[in-house]
């Protein structure tokens, strides 16, 4: 089965004027391998992307070998519904955390996940490493 493929990016950036960004704009260039993400918020915004396309193994590719999982399956019956970013920080140069609530549908029933997520750059890519469910 094929994904079908958004027009605007589903992880909801906005463009200056509060338009929504495209998706080859925005973590299409990512999820593509075009480029890395530049920070670890957009390297956030471009795994959401990745969960909402389905693409397993990006979401891999951008995960901290240490806590990485041998594979991972994704549901095919979540309905991705958004993402709010809530804060970012970076903690120094080759650290960083992110805040989100992402929302999601599964079998009609609503779902919340607010995470603070870490994130580490090792040769200049930005990888997820962990995070604590708030």
């Amino acid at each position: 089965m094929r994904v079908p493929v958004p027009v605007e990016c589903p992880c909801g950036q906005r463009d200056p004027r509060g338009r929504a960004l495209a998706l080859a704009d925005c973590c299409g260039r990512y999820l593509g391998g075009e480029s890395l993400a530049p920070d670890a918020e957009r390297l956030m915004r471009s795994r959401y992307t990745a969960y909402t396309l389905g693409l397993a193994p990006y979401l891999l590719s951008t995960w901290h070998p240490r806590t990485r999982p041998a594979e991972l399956l994704l549901d095919a019956g979540v309905k991705w519904l958004g993402l709010e970013v809530r804060a970012h920080q970076a903690l120094d140069a080759e650290r960083a955390e992110v805040e989100f609530v992402a929302r999601s549908r599964l079998a009609g029933r609503a779902q919340r996940l607010h995470e603070r997520s870490r994130f580490v750059r090792e040769a200049g890519q930005w990888l997820y490493v962990d995070g604590d469910l708030l």
